[in-house]
């Protein structure tokens, strides 16, 4: 990167860590650190909830998912809008109402106390995960920029978004959220803006969409049902629902973000507006990517877009390497030149346009099946390399076409992004743990210094943990699937456990204890085997529980149940 870049990434970074120490400033209880005070208003609630969801993964993964398998991606979403409607309606009143600091302090007042806790160790282990796949995706930005190594800039990348989450809490993550995603939001639109512009040999906006949909990467809705097709309308709508209600709903990440707003009202516009915009959005982001395919069809791509695992190949098959390169230049030409001719033959109406696209196509399978000859040999000759290049796409356009000050913006929106959703993730993970577990097996109650202080220990425990996390993430291929596919595993179950509390009013702790656990072995199963994609196993899950509650309560003995609610 050049010093002007250098300086605008530095100026933006340091920019918003002094203003969340500055916003964050003064925290006397936990009141404020874990839930700002219950003052945020509505638009300060959606952009939290857009920011903790729209993490560097969205903006680094996305478009490297939609140049790979095109944007019916975007299904994974459709269910989202009808989940916003249902949490709506059924848990932001009982959450309001009951005044909680975490979701899973309300499955204490329905069951007991070991099933809170049981939900509560669900969600501290699944979003632990996560979050240190969250800081894996930024250090990946330092790592080939500065060629540093990954460990290192994990350490770095999870340890500066420390300062403000640490000291300030959830109103110093609030605040910065806001002014982290518009300025992501500027930046990526204006970063699209400048993708069409510099589209090659005079290729205009209506071009490209013709070569990105002739070449299957427009395929946004997939109406096709397979039970293994991870990304088509039925498993969006259904499978989606359910991640959906799962994740804003009993997830803390996301809860304690509309728990913080003023009341009922404005927690219930965020949500909902969350639910229109969001889909829109992810559409967009995955049309860079679909661009991107048509931008590189025009001008040769590189043979594999993560420069330093290639470079490991080089180094140790230079003889294989060499054959690969010469293959590819030879197909890269040939796909360049094929581009070119359809472009001109659809703009005279040539009878042979049709063969002409056949012959595209057929190119097209080439390069694909050397990449993944590439790719194969990559992996084979180092082990410790990541399992594709889908995560370099976006970035390798970013570092070779962008204009000087652009390049240091976008490479600041990445991290701005990452740091959203870690804050959240952290300031969540650290009211669970103390909350649900550390409190309730403390030996005494504290005041609320002591209280404040055990938090702030619990943020900083976790942002230690997530990063350690991040060392091992390198295996884990398209980050953005990682994270969905790690949700999916227990999603499912904690969002059963909700479902009994609110709607089956005769079932107690102990039963719901026992599906719960039973559920969550039977979706690890069913992973494990490979049976269904990952969406589905968020239905699996959640209705496991309510089965296998609903069939041990036929068991009991007959008696009078107390309405717990």
């Amino acid at each position: 990167m050049s010093n002007i870049d250098w300086a605008v990434l530095i100026f933006t970074l340091l920019a918003v860590v002094t203003y969340g120490v500055f916003i964050g400033r003064g925290q006397k209880s936990n009141a404020s650190y874990l839930k700002a005070d219950n003052k945020m208003p509505w638009y300060i609630v959606l952009l939290g909830i857009m920011a903790t969801q729209a993490s560097a993964i969205t903006f680094l993964s996305a478009p490297g998912q939609a140049y790979t398998d095109g944007m019916r991606f975007v299904q994974y979403y459709f269910g989202l809008p009808l989940a916003m409607i249902v949490i709506c309606i059924t848990f932001i009143p009982i959450f309001q109402r009951l005044n909680v600091y975490t979701a899973y302090e309300y499955l204490e007042n329905r069951f007991d106390k070991k099933t809170r806790v049981l939900t509560s160790l669900l969600f501290l282990f699944s979003r632990g995960l996560s979050t240190g796949i969250s800081i894996y995706a930024p250090s990946i930005i330092l790592s080939s920029v500065l060629n540093w190594n990954i460990y290192l800039t994990n350490i770095l990348t999870g340890g500066i978004l420390l300062i403000y989450t640490y000291l300030g809490g959830a109103k110093a993550i609030a605040h910065t959220q806001k002014l982290q995603f518009l300025i992501i939001l500027g930046t990526m639109a204006f970063a699209g803006y400048l993708l069409v512009q510099h589209m090659p040999d005079g290729m205009g906006f209506k071009d490209a969409l013709y070569l990105a949909g002739k070449s299957g990467k427009l395929n946004v809705i997939t109406t096709s049902f397979d039970w293994k097709d991870k990304y088509n309308i039925w498993s969006g709508l259904i499978g989606g629902f359910f991640l959906a209600l799962s994740y804003f709903g009993t997830d803390q990440s996301q809860v304690g973000r509309y728990i913080t707003a003023k009341d009922s009202t404005n927690a219930k516009m965020g949500l909902l507006l969350n639910g229109l915009v969001k889909i829109p959005m992810q559409f967009a982001i995955l049309l860079i990517g679909a661009l991107l395919f048509a931008f590189f069809s025009l001008k040769p791509a590189p043979i594999y877009f993560n420069e330093r695992s290639y470079q490991h190949l080089k180094d140790a098959q230079p003889l294989q390497a060499a054959a690969f390169e010469k293959e590819h230049q030879a197909l890269a030409h040939k796909f360049n030149q094929q581009s070119k001719n359809i472009l001109k033959e659809r703009e005279r109406q040539s009878p042979t346009l049709n063969a002409s696209l056949e012959d595209f196509k057929s190119t097209q399978k080439e390069v694909k099946e050397l990449h993944s000859r590439v790719e194969q040999a990559i992996n084979k000759s180092n082990y410790n390399a990541e399992k594709t290049d889908t995560n370099y796409i976006f970035l390798y356009f970013v570092k070779n076409t962008l204009p000087v000050g652009m390049i240091g913006l976008l490479f600041a929106v990445i991290f701005l992004a990452s740091w959203g959703s870690i804050s959240a993730a952290l300031n969540s993970l650290a009211a669970c743990s103390l909350k649900d577990i550390h409190l309730i097996f403390g030996k005494k109650e504290v005041d609320d210094k002591t209280e404040l202080k055990y938090s702030r220990l619990h943020t900083l425990a976790w942002g230690i943990f997530s990063i350690a996390v991040a060392m091992f993430a390198t295996q884990m291929g398209s980050l953005i699937e990682a994270v969905n596919v790690l949700g999916s595993l227990f999603y499912g179950p904690i969002l059963g456990i909700f479902l009994v509390a609110f709607y089956l009013k005769k079932i107690r702790g102990p039963l719901v204890f026992i599906a719960a656990i039973l559920a969550e072995i039977v979706v690890i199963a069913i992973y494990e085997f490979d049976i269904v994609s990952f969406l589905w196993l968020n239905v699996v899950g959640a209705s496991a529980v309510v089965v296998f509650a609903v069939i041990g309560l036929l068991f009991q003995k007959p008696k009078i149940i107390s309405n717990c609610l």
